[in-house]
């Protein structure tokens, strides 16, 4: 028998499932994915950041984000410049910023679909749950 902890945790898996799922569809309509409207994402929230600062922020190694970054630069969405040390900057390019605003566009319409079935007061419920599982101050 499930205890209902286990129950919840599929069901959050779920959930994310299907909206990575979603999203990825969305965004391939616009020439991205979400890998890499995700580090378009946070590049566009910390410019200036560095490769270990975005990996974190993006949920990968710096590796993989190096190796995202590189994609992303050969596309002319962002640019890498020499920062303090060895530290890299990484910075949207306006090619960039519009992928970016198009996959915003995207995510909105995917996500109010996805959250369709939850009333407006449902979803900024759901929102503070997850806020206080994280151990994170709402937004």
């Amino acid at each position: 028998m499930h205890s209902d902890l286990q129950e919840l945790g599929r069901a959050v898996k779920q959930v994310q499932h299907r909206q990575h799922r979603a999203l990825e569809t969305g965004l391939a309509a616009v020439g991205t994915t979400l890998a890499q409207w995700d580090a378009l994402r946070a590049v566009g929230r910390q410019p200036g950041a560095s490769a270990r600062t975005l990996a974190a922020e993006t949920f990968q190694t710096e590796q993989a984000f190096g190796t995202l970054a590189g994609r992303l630069v050969a596309q002319g969405l962002i640019e890498r410049t020499p920062g303090h040390g060895r530290r890299i900057d990484h910075r949207l390019t306006p090619a960039g910023e519009r992928m970016l605003e198009a996959g915003r566009t995207v995510a909105e319409e995917v996500l109010a679909e996805c959250y369709a079935d939850l009333p407006a007061a449902d979803r900024t419920a759901l929102l503070g749950l997850l806020h206080r599982v994280l151990g994170e101050e709402p937004v």
